[in-house]
Order: structure tokens, then sequence, then C-alpha cells
């Protein structure tokens, strides 16, 4: 039997800024599923989200690699380069660039229950599997949704997933744990000139060790 390959948990975001809840969720993931490393995808835009308060990518990216330290966490900006606008773009450029790895992609149950609405969403199910991770308040909506009514005979209990063996898609695997309650808003809201703090040098991509600089690329899901 050949050896399994290297599981990676992606998580994609704006990171406006990177918190601690963000660590505590990755770091819950990966040991629950098993994962050698959580990548976050720092995306360079969002156009579902309003960008009037937005940081400038390598501070955002700044306070990704700060949350991440000492963690088996790698934060990226690698869509940039990769040229993709749309999540399912950037997951499957993803898996062909390294093919060696196994991906999962990690959601909260908020972006599941409008999942329906991210271009191609049914084709991100296709690509690699999806371990959504249960938020207060957001059961019903996650049972109401139309991505919900698709991916529901996808289901795998965890211990199946992390025991078995090769990964396949579509599988959804739901996490249940105590989350944190603060948020990139909330953060915004008590210290609007966090972003100062990561002023300097543009910072270098952990996973494609480039030089992240200002640019105007969109990335949506």
């Amino acid at each position: 039997m050949s050896p399994r390959r290297p599981r990676i948990g992606l998580l994609g975001g704006s990171f406006n800024p990177a918190h601690n809840g963000h660590r505590r969720v990755s770091l819950f993931a990966q040991r629950a599923l098993g994962l050698r490393e959580v990548w976050w995808l720092v995306s360079p835009g969002n156009p579902l989200k309003p960008s009037d308060d937005m940081a400038p990518l390598a501070r955002r990216y700044s306070s990704a690699v700060q949350q991440a330290r000492r963690a088996p966490i790698r934060a990226t900006a690698i869509e940039r380069e990769l040229g993709t606008r749309y999540t399912v773009d950037t997951l499957r450029a993803l898996r062909k660039r390294y093919p060696a790895y196994d991906f999962l992609w990690l959601m909260g149950a908020d972006n599941l229950a409008q999942f329906h609405r991210w271009r191609d969403w049914r084709g991100i199910a296709r690509t690699m599997p999806i371990a959504v991770i249960a938020r207060p308040g957001y059961d019903d909506a996650v049972v109401a949704s139309p991505a919900m009514a698709w991916l529901r005979r996808y289901r795998v209990p965890l211990a199946s997933f992390v025991n078995g063996g090769e990964w396949s898609a579509p599988a959804l695997v739901t996490l249940r744990f105590d989350p944190d309650p603060r948020s990139a808003t909330a953060i915004r809201r008590a210290d609007p000139d966090w972003a100062a703090r990561f002023a300097g040098p543009p910072p270098r991509d952990q996973l494609t060790h480039r030089r992240i600089v200002a640019g105007e690329e969109t990335t949506a899901p």
C-alpha cells in the first residue's frame, strides 16, 4: 500500500485582520482531521464584502503571519500569483500545482448557508472534500440552504473521514466546537487603526516566497 499523501486544510478569507478566532478554528480542524497544516488563503479582495474598510493585502497578510506563528498554519496570498478570480479556479489550480498533497476546503456554517451563491459551487465540492465548522445561530439557515440540500447525500462521519483511505469528492464532514466570539468586524470597530501596526517593507509569502506588494486584483467566492 502506498503511503498516504500529506493532508492540507485550506481556509480562505480576507483576514481583515486575522485574529485568534481564525487560529483557534484552524488548530481545531488540524487536530480533528489529522491535517499536516492549514493554509490561510489571504484573498486579494472579495467583491461580496464592502471594500471601504479593507486594509491593503500586505497588511492583512502580515496580520495573518503574526496570528499563525508557532503553529502548523501557513499564510499565503498565492491567488495573486495564480491569477485566479474565483475560489473554484483557485482550488483547481492548487491541486494541479501541488499534486503531492490532498486538500480539504474549510468553511464556516455561515458560508455554507450562502454557498449556493458562489461561482460553480458544485464544482468546488467536486474538486475536494469540504469540512464545515458549525457556528451558533446558523443551523436553521444551513439546513434550509440549497447547497445543503445537494451536499447532504455526501455527508461522511468524522471517524470514517479521518481513518479512511484516499479522500474523494464530493464529501462533507461537519465539525463542532466552541467558537471564539470575536470577529474581524468587531476588531476593526474597536481598533480602526490596526493596519498601521503592519506597515513596513513588503512581506514575503510563506508558500511562494515572493514579496507581496500592493495590487488591485480581486477574488470572488
